[in-house]
C-alpha cells in the first residue's frame, strides 16, 4: 500500500478509483468485495438508482435546513460512518482519522467492535466537537456475557451515546474476491478492544465449524435490552417480522442492512427491504439504513422510504485509504453538499417534508 497523499478528489465517485490505484491489490479486495458473485452487493447500487424522484416546484424554501432528530439527538444532517472494522488496513491512523473527519463534518458515527485503534481514543476525537452527530459503538455478541458486559460498560466508561448490535454475520459470508487475491490480515493489525475476548475454535467436524454455538439469538437481544443503559440498536434488519420482534423486545432503533452484500448473496436490497419495514412498523421505530448509498439523491430517496438517517461505508473509507483525514471529511462535505442540493431541488424545506410523494 502507498502512503496516503493529499490528492482530493473533485467527485464522491473519485475516491473509489484513488482507493484502488493506491491500495495493494488484496486489500483493494477486502475493501470493495462481497460474498459469493455479488449480486447483493451490486443490487444494492441497482436499485438506489433504479428509483426515479419527482419533484415540487415552486416551493418556498428560504428557511430550510438538513437537520434531523435522532433518539432524542438534533444533528445538523442525516449521514452517519458506519461501522467499518481494521482501517488502519486503510491509512495509519485508522478510526481516529475517521472520527476526526466526522468530527468535523458533523456526521455520526458507528465504531466498529474490530476496530484498531483503541474505542477510548476514538471516542475523544468524536467528542472534541460541540456540534456533531451521534457516537455509537458496534458490538457482535462473543458468547460469553461476562466479556460482552465488560465491553459495554467500557463504551459507556468512553461516552458512546448508543449501541449497535450487529445480527446478520454470524458466520462469515464466502468472500470470493479477497480468496482470489490472498488477502490475510497483517500480524500488526488486530481487532485491539478485543483482545481479552474468548477465542471461537473452529470445529472441522461441526456445522459451520461450529461458530453456531455462540451466535447470537433473541435470547441474547433480551438479555442485552435488559443491561444496556444506552439506545439499542439492531443492525442488519431485512425481513418485516424480525423489526416486529425487535419492537417487542424494546429496542430503540433499526438499521436496515445487509451487510453491505458481504455475507448472503442473493440477499434483498436495503432500498427493496426498506419501504417494507416502515409499513410493518407504521413509525413507530426510528428506521437507519446502509448498503450501497452513494449520492446525496440516495439519500432523499432513502428519507422517502422511511429513513430517519443513512450510514456510509465503502464510500468514506475508499476516501480514507485514497487521502487520509482530509479525504474523509471531503467526501462528507461532497455528500451535504448532494443532499442540500436534492432536497432542494425536490422543493423540499427540511427532511421531514421528505414523503414518498416524491418518488414514481
Amino acid at each position: 500500500m502507498t502512503a496516503p497523499g493529499a490528492l482530493i478528489a473533485q467527485a464522491i465517485g473519485d475516491y473509489e478509483t484513488l482507493a484502488r490505484e493506491r491500495l495493494a491489490p488484496e486489500r483493494w479486495a477486502w475493501l470493495s468485495g462481497g460474498a459469493g458473485d455479488e449480486h447483493t452487493l451490486q443490487a444494492n447500487l441497482d436499485d438506489w438508482a433504479a428509483l426515479r424522484l419527482l419533484p415540487r416546484r415552486l416551493q418556498r424554501l428560504a428557511d430550510g435546513h438538513s437537520g434531523i432528530n435522532l433518539l432524542g439527538r438534533s444533528c445538523p444532517h442525516p449521514i452517519l460512518l458506519a461501522p467499518v472494522a481494521y482501517q488502519r488496513l486503510l491509512h495509519p491512523l485508522g478510526e481516529c482519522a475517521s472520527a476526526a473527519a466526522a468530527a468535523a463534518q458533523a456526521a455520526g458515527l458507528v465504531l466498529s467492535a474490530q476496530s484498531s485503534m483503541p474505542l477510548e481514543d476514538v471516542a475523544r476525537l468524536m467528542l472534541s466537537e460541540a456540534v456533531r452527530g451521534p457516537l455509537w459503538f458496534q458490538l457482535s455478541l462473543s458468547g460469553d456475557r461476562g466479556f460482552d458486559q465488560s465491553l459495554i460498560e467500557r463504551a459507556e466508561r468512553a461516552s458512546f451515546e448508543g449501541l449497535v448490535l450487529t445480527i446478520d454475520a454470524p458466520v462469515q459470508g464466502p468472500r470470493d474476491r479477497e480468496r482470489r487475491a490472498g488477502f490475510r490480515l497483517p500480524p500488526d493489525i488486530s481487532a485491539v478492544n478485543l483482545v481479552d475476548a474468548p477465542k471461537r475454535a473452529a470445529a472441522a467436524d461441526a456445522w459451520c465449524g461450529g461458530l453456531l454455538q455462540s451466535a447470537a439469538s433473541w435470547d441474547d437481544v433480551e438479555w442485552l435490552r435488559q443491561r444496556c443503559q444506552l439506545p439499542l440498536l439492531l443492525k442488519g434488519v431485512l425481513h418485516p417480522d424480525d423489526a416486529r420482534q425487535a419492537r417487542a423486545l424494546g429496542i430503540d432503533a433499526l438499521i436496515v442492512s445487509n451487510h453491505g452484500g458481504r455475507v448472503l448473496d442473493g440477499a434483498v436490497s436495503t432500498a427493496w427491504a426498506l419501504p417494507r419495514i416502515a409499513d410493518a412498523l407504521d413509525g413507530t421505530l426510528p428506521l437507519l439504513v446502509d448498503g450501497g448509498i452513494r449520492r446525496g439523491t440516495d439519500i432523499v430517496k432513502a428519507i422517502a422510504l422511511g429513513a430517519t438517517a443513512v450510514l456510509i461505508g465503502r464510500l468514506y473509507a475508499s476516501a480514507l485509504a485514497a487521502a487520509g483525514p482530509p479525504g474523509v471529511a471531503h467526501a462528507l462535505r461532497l455528500l451535504r453538499d448532494e443532499f442540500d442540493i436534492a432536497l432542494t431541488q425536490c422543493g423540499c424545506k427540511n427532511p421531514a417534508e421528505v414523503t414518498r410523494k416524491l418518488l414514481r
